[in-house]
This record gives C-alpha cells, sequence and structure tokens, in this order.
C-alpha cells in the first residue's frame, strides 16, 4: 500500500497522510519476524582452520534457528592478534560486552577452552540462558 498525501478530492491532506503512514510503517514491522540475538561460543585456539569452519557452520545452524549469530571470536581475530596476550584480553572484553546484548549463549562441542568458561560462567552470573549443542547441532540437556 502507498499513502496518497491528497484526499479523495484532490487536496492535500498532511495529517491523514502522517497519520497513514505511521500505521503503514508499523504494520511493516509487526510483519517482520523477531530474531533473537544468540552468542555463539566454540573454541578458537588450536585448529584455528577447523575451529573458524566450525564457528560458521554454528552460526549457519543459528540463524536456521531464527536467531541472529553473535560470533566475536569469528569477527575480532580479522584485525586482533589472538597471540598477543593483551590483544585476546581485549578481544575478550568486547566478547563480553556483546554477550550482555544477546537473550541467550549457545556453546558447542565437547571440549571448553578457558575463553569458552568465561563467557559461560558471564552468561551464567549475568542470567543469560544457556544451551549446549555438540557437533552434530544436537542439543544436550545441562
Amino acid at each position: 500500500m502507498s499513502v496518497s498525501k491528497f484526499n479523495a478530492e484532490g487536496y492535500h491532506d498532511p495529517t491523514t497522510y502522517e497519520a497513514l503512514s505511521n500505521w503503514e510503517r508499523e504494520e511493516k514491522r509487526k510483519a517482520r519476524p523477531y530474531r533473537p540475538l544468540v552468542f555463539i561460543c566454540s573454541p578458537f585456539s588450536g585448529d584455528v582452520a577447523g575451529n573458524i569452519a566450525n564457528a560458521r557452520r554454528f552460526c549457519r545452524f543459528a540463524v536456521e534457528q531464527g536467531m541472529i549469530p553473535v560470533a566475536p571470536h569469528l569477527h575480532y581475530p580479522q584485525f586482533m592478534d589472538d597471540n598477543d596476550s593483551e590483544q585476546r584480553e581485549l578481544g575478550l572484553f568486547f566478547g563480553t560486552v556483546w554477550l550482555r546484548k544477546c537473550d541467550a549463549l549457545w556453546f558447542f562441542g565437547d571440549r571448553i577452552s578457558a575463553g569458552m568458561k568465561r563467557e559461560i560462567h558471564a552468561a551464567w552470573r549475568h542470567g543469560i540462558q544457556i544451551k549446549q549443542f555438540n557437533n552434530n547441532l544436537e542439543e544436550v540437556s545441562l
């Protein structure tokens, strides 16, 4: 629907135009499904290439589940050095800031790294929902 600035007689009608435009905008907003933010928590160090591939797979899985994935361990290593302890700490701090914006934390795999432990503990401390999945993307009861 496109709202006209003119009424049925052809006169300019800004009040009606604004009201109908606001209504149309609200209807479009309601039509978009809500997608909660989910923090993706999985190993990074060790087999970095394999872990990056897994993190991408986990993010795709989250999207398929109707979520918006947040994966700082895919983002920050693009321009920060995970082998530099100061930059690693800063990256973990940045990740924790993102975590606080998320509705849930999902962690994957059977190995929980030191960084993952910190993120899981932070989620628990802030009352953020936590779910665990194995590498086959099956939910594991906590």
